[in-house]
């Protein structure tokens, strides 16, 4: 065991006093130490029912013979942190809950790894911490949010997170007073979980289970069903079974179980921000990943779900459809999945879903009855993304798929946010955020005020958004992110001048400044880099370190 090397011997009659002072008996010393990594705490909706979920888990290590060693680890809720200076935060956190996971698990000898996350960078930067270990490890997430139901529309109609947002945009645009929206945010997030819709958190939950690192249900399962403790308890018990067969990340995480992983992530329409943190955790598992391969297999992948913000169906929808088990198996029918590849109930994709049906047709559509032929991310090249930048294309309106229009330019996202509420853009603009990246904002802040705002003023079929900062997964429209050479690293995004025309034009994967070379050029001569605008402390290091969205904003 590994963890030997903290408790066998004479010589480690101290760990052994150490690890007695907290409670631990000689037979629990003696068996395998299996960590705990729980983000629980009392600011995250997703987060306020881990520890539920950990003692769980814990009985089912001690059932299955391991001895459960609980630590926490921080998280960043987006929706909280959305539209000031936290958000610069959220992103970066990422780093730190891989590299603590990495130090509690090096420093105590820990034999093997349960993860408990929910939300945005938590459950990336597990899975970062879980490839870099490669010890035998599992994620069991907390679990999907309820929709809530709408307060004035018709029984049955949906709300979530998003429609608080939205609906903030049409009281600013006289379309909604104030007590609607009061209404509003009393109804949208009625239970604990992460938010309903297919944004961040949700989509890198059904991807860990569509890569083999979650037990099936992980992603769907909703938070307050008994079925996501049972799961939990069946990961402790699983983890142990990994343990013994010594079934690590690094046989589950491979080249094909991403490009499993891209597959579902089409089918469903996931969140753009999943290009950046399947790339940060292919990073750590050691595995070839670069934007091209989201268009090659979004092209020949069929958008299956159409789930909030983008449709009306929720995770809760996609759970009783029959979850994403029946993704895979139906994606399997057309061969866009690698069904050999091995997860972590020790079996091969193929065989997980051999009794996978889909229960709702609506929710979960056969290749043949798509919500559209190609999958729902698109990456854009061009003079003014030579790297790439990312858009939902499924969320995008059909007039607004192919669009040009003159740039209105902003340095930061409060500009911008402060020109649309004051209704300063006009039909047909497009909204240029730069100095927002990685290293320029610093932390690669999410744009989902701006362009919720715009989509609350009915403006999300005439406006466009690009930005070298990013997304939240609930952001629809035509909004392009992750623009890369960021503005700080003088990429060309740096050089667009107030009413430069910019064209968009998403089925032919082109972004593009209508401006001849020979001006750029001369303005790039011109061009100084700003001032970091953070100076001290963890987000100026961040700053120093950080590498471009298009690598997936990882610190080297």
């Amino acid at each position: 065991m590994k963890s030997d090397q903290v408790k066998q011997g004479v010589e480690r009659a101290p760990h052994r006093a150490l690890m007695k002072a907290c409670g631990y008996s000689d037979p629990e010393i003696q068996r395998p130490l299996i960590g705990i990594a729980n983000s629980a705490n009392t600011i995250i909706p997703g987060h306020v029912h881990l520890n539920t979920l950990a003692e769980a888990v814990k009985a089912g290590i001690y059932m299955a013979g391991g001895t459960p060693v609980e630590f926490g680890i921080i998280g960043v809720c987006d929706g909280i942190a959305m539209n000031h200076e936290g958000m610069k935060y959220s992103l970066a956190s990422r780093e730190i809950i891989a590299d603590s996971v990495e130090i509690m698990a090096r420093a105590h000898g820990l034999d093997a790894m349960v993860m408990i996350p929910n939300c945005d960078k938590i459950v990336p930067g597990m899975l970062m911490a879980a490839a870099r270990l490669d010890l035998p490890a599992i994620v069991v997430s907390g679990g999907p949010m309820l929709a809530g139901n709408h307060p004035s529309q018709p029984k049955g109609t949906k709300i979530d997170l998003i429609t608080v947002f939205e609906a903030v945009g049409a009281v600013k645009s006289g379309q909604m007073d104030e007590d609607q929206l009061a209404a509003i945010e009393e109804a949208a997030c009625p239970t604990c979980g992460s938010c309903a819709g297919m944004f961040t958190a949700n989509s890198m939950n059904c991807l860990t289970e569509a890569i083999g690192m979650g037990l099936p249900g992980n992603g769907t399962i909703p938070a307050v069903m008994a079925a996501r403790t049972r799961l939990a308890k069946m990961a402790g018990m699983q983890i142990m079974e990994l343990w013994r067969r010594q079934i690590t990340p690094s046989k589950i995480m491979t080249p094909q179980a991403f490009a499993n992983a891209l597959a579902v992530d089409m089918a469903l329409g996931c969140s753009t921000n999943t290009t950046l943190h399947l790339a940060a955790i292919a990073h750590e598992a050691r595995v070839p990943f670069d934007l091209n391969q989201i268009n090659v297999i979004s092209q020949k992948t069929p958008h299956l779900c159409s789930l909030s913000p983008g449709g009306a169906h929720h995770i809760e929808d996609l759970d009783r459809a029959g979850g994403i088990q029946a993704v895979l198996k139906e994606l399997a029918k057309g061969g866009h999945i690698d069904g050999t590849s091995l997860t972590v109930t020790g079996k091969s994709v193929a065989e997980n879903i051999a009794s996978a049906r889909i229960k709702d047709p609506d929710v979960i559509r056969s290749k043949e009855n798509a919500y559209h032929a190609a999958g729902g991310l698109a990456v854009l090249y061009g003079n003014l993304a030579p790297n790439g930048c990312v858009v939902k294309q499924t969320a995008v309106r059909p007039e607004m798929l192919r669009h040009e229009g003159p740039a209105r330019v902003f340095d930061s996202e409060d500009a911008a946010t402060a020109a649309i509420l004051d209704r300063k853009i006009k039909p047909g603009d497009v909204v240029v955020v730069r100095y927002e990246g990685p290293q320029g904002g610093p932390g690669m802040r999410e744009m989902l005020t701006p362009t919720s705002a715009i989509a609350g003023m009915q403006l999300d079929g005439q406006v466009a958004l690009i930005t070298d900062g990013r997304f939240s997964g609930g952001t629809r429209g035509a909004a392009i992110g992750h623009i890369s050479p960021e503005a700080a690293q003088g990429g060309p995004i740096a050089l667009v001048q107030e009413g430069d025309l910019i064209s968009i034009d998403i089925p032919s994967k082109q972004i593009r400044l209508k401006v001849d070379d020979a001006q750029l050029e001369q303005r790039r001569g011109a061009w100084r880099a700003p001032e970091p605008k953070i100076k001290h402390g963890y987000l100026s290091r961040y700053a120093r370190l950080v590498g471009s969205a298009d690598g997936g904003a990882v610190v080297r």
